[in-house]
C-alpha cells in the first residue's frame, strides 16, 4: 500500500469536530497574544511550539482509521478498541448475566485511537448507560464503579456477549451508538470514549481466548476469541 492510500485510510472522527475547532481557535488566540505582548520572539516561538505539540496530540487522539475486518466473522470476537490487554480472568458478572464469565479488558491510553467497534455480528439486546466515578480505568473496580455504558449483543448463533465502555480518570464523556433491537456488524462503530479509558468484554466460559496479558490490540482487526 503506497503512502497516498495509507493517508486516505485515516480520517478524523466527527466526535472531535468541536474540540478540534475550539482548540485551534484557543491556541491561535494565545499565540497571537504572546506575539503582541512580548517584544522578543523567544516567548512567542516557545508557546507556538507547545501549542502545536498539544494540538497534534489532540488530532492524533481523534483519528478514525477506516478498517475492514476482511475475514469470516462467524463465532469470532474482534477487538472493540485499540489498546493493551490488562485483564483476562474469570469473574462474576452481576449486571446482566448474573453468572461467571471470562472478562477481557482493553485499556486505551491517551495516544490510542478512541473509536470503538462492535466485537461481533448480532442483535442489540440491551443498552444501558450508568453514571459513576472517574477512577483510573485500569483499576479492577473501574468496571463497575466508573461511569459506563453496557451493550449486550446476541450473535446469529444465539450466544450473548456483553461489551462495556468505561470512563477513566480523564475521560468525561462516553458516546454509544447502539440501540436495542438494532442489528449490528463487525466493521461498524459502537461508539467513542474521550481522553483515556477502557473497554471490557464478558464472554462465555467455554470461549477460546486468542490474546495474552499485555498484548497490544488493533480495533476491528485483532481477533480476541472464538465462541464455542
Amino acid at each position: 500500500m503506497n503512502r497516498l492510500k495509507r493517508f486516505k485510510r485515516i480520517r478524523l472522527h466527527h466526535e472531535g469536530t468541536h474540540a478540534l475547532v475550539l482548540g485551534f481557535l484557543l491556541f491561535a488566540v494565545i499565540d497571537l497574544l504572546f506575539y503582541l505582548v512580548f517584544n522578543t520572539k523567544i516567548p512567542f516561538f516557545g508557546v507556538t511550539v507547545v501549542s502545536l505539540v498539544v494540538y497534534g496530540v489532540m488530532v492524533n487522539f481523534f483519528r478514525c482509521p477506516i478498517r475492514v475486518f476482511g475475514k469470516s466473522t462467524e463465532k469470532v470476537v474482534v477487538a472493540p478498541a485499540d489498546g493493551r490487554i490488562v485483564v483476562i480472568e474469570e469473574v462474576e458478572e452481576n449486571e446482566y448475566f448474573h453468572d461467571k464469565r471470562i472478562m477481557v479488558s482493553i485499556f486505551m491510553s491517551l495516544f490510542n485511537v478512541h473509536a470503538n467497534w462492535y466485537p461481533v455480528d448480532g442483535t442489540i439486546k440491551m443498552m444501558k448507560h450508568q453514571n459513576g466515578k472517574y477512577m483510573k480505568a485500569w483499576l479492577p473496580k473501574a468496571s463497575m464503579d466508573n461511569e459506563r455504558s453496557s451493550v449486550v449483543i446476541e450473535t446469529p448463533e444465539g450466544t450473548e456477549i456483553l461489551v462495556r465502555q468505561i470512563a477513566g480518570a480523564v475521560a468525561r464523556r462516553i458516546v454509544t451508538y447502539a440501540e436495542e433491537g438494532e442489528v449490528c456488524y463487525i466493521d461498524e462503530h459502537l461508539g467513542f470514549i474521550k481522553f483515556g479509558s477502557r473497554v471490557d468484554l464478558f464472554l462465555p466460559l467455554d470461549t477460546k481466548i486468542y490474546v495474552g496479558m499485555g498484548q497490544s490490540t488493533v480495533g476491528n482487526q485483532t481477533v480476541i476469541a472464538k465462541l464455542s
